[in-house]
């Protein structure tokens, strides 16, 4: 965690270096300064909204497995996956925080899982969708070849995971098996763990058998949730989207929500299995390159700092306070 947190801020910060010595951008602070306090006020309200938002999408699902768990730990363990997903690369720890907080909670850890995926199963829907919205809105302005791999890149990533998303879920048994296979191939290369390796590829399949029981009784049982899950995928990313409209007009600049939109679309869909922590150096450089031509070179250093900090580094800062806290509970209980 320490490592991942030190590898994202170090990166954001040499990439804004980069771009504030690029754009000589001397008169940066005078945008800060004049920036309007009712769009600050604003863009806070909906960075608390987001969380709200992420929390909500978890719980419609966790409530319906464990009546008993609050909203407060679906909010923990949404903003502990923002946190986790900032300082890992391609948001691998995001998950892993959020089971850990349900977890901790007494939630199962088949309940925690399957509603991860689920929801993941949700965003990996929406944002192909979105981004295709996007480039054909945006169709005309893509002439760099970069952008152009970016995207093809984006779209590789989404969807390979989808697809293992949808074999998991309708064919487990496939999965399962494959695995099982794997383990028994290495239990045979391996003998001084055979019975280790064994053990635990089947442990593996049942476990997935599992998830898939736990995904089909909360599904059919409620077949409005995951249309529902989808939904609010849509109005927690189009409220971050309009969150840097906000900031552009407290910076001053009037332009068409529309095409802020379509723009942060492709930044969030190509940064997203960034490899690096939280996509930090991507998204700094792919705003820089997407907005130039909306805000102006003195004010692109700013507007990345103000936009990654509400879309991001703020969320962040309230999952690692959940996180931590968490952590030093663990600590005093093993110690009591």
């Amino acid at each position: 965690m320490i490592k991942g947190t030190v590898w994202f801020v170090l990166i954001t910060v040499l990439t804004l270096t980069f771009i504030f010595l690029y754009n000589n951008a001397s008169d940066t602070w005078k945008a800060l300064e004049n920036f309007k306090p009712q769009y600050l006020l604003l863009a806070c309200l909906m960075v608390f909204s987001d969380l709200l938002l992420g929390g909500w999408r978890n719980h419609i699902f966790i409530r319906k497995l464990n009546p008993s768990i609050s909203f407060a730990v679906s909010f923990k363990a949404n903003a502990a996956n923002m946190f986790m997903g900032a300082i890992t690369p391609a948001h691998g720890g995001a998950g892993p925080a959020q089971l850990y907080i349900y977890m901790s909670n007494s939630v199962k850890f088949l309940d925690a899982f399957s509603v991860s995926l689920i929801n993941m199963g949700a965003t990996l829907i929406y944002m192909p969708v979105a981004a295709l919205f996007a480039i054909l809105t945006l169709r005309h302005q893509f002439e760099s070849h970069v952008i152009s791999y970016l995207l093809k890149y984006g779209f590789s990533f989404f969807t390979l995971f989808l697809l293992a998303f949808l074999l998991a879920f309708r064919k487990p048994a496939f999965i399962g098996d494959l695995i099982k296979k794997l383990f028994t191939w290495l239990a045979k290369n391996f003998s001084g763990r055979r019975i280790q390796l064994l053990n635990r590829g089947d442990s593996i399949r049942n476990n997935i058998l599992k998830y898939q029981a736990v995904c089909h009784r909360l599904l059919q049982e409620n077949p409005f949730l995951f249309p529902l899950a989808v939904l609010m995928t849509l109005v927690l990313y189009i409220n971050k989207y309009c969150m840097q409209y906000a900031i552009l007009l407290g910076l001053g600049i009037h332009t068409d929500i529309v095409h802020v939109i379509c723009i942060q679309i492709l930044i969030q869909f190509m940064i997203y299995f960034a490899p690096t922590p939280g996509g930090s150096g991507f998204a700094e450089l792919g705003i820089a390159v997407f907005f130039k031509t909306i805000v102006s070179e003195t004010i692109v250093p700013v507007f990345i700092i103000l936009q990654r900090s509400f879309i991001l580094f703020f969320p962040a800062i309230v999952g690692s306070i959940f996180v931590i806290g968490q952590l030093k509970k663990h600590v005093k209980t093993g110690h009591s």
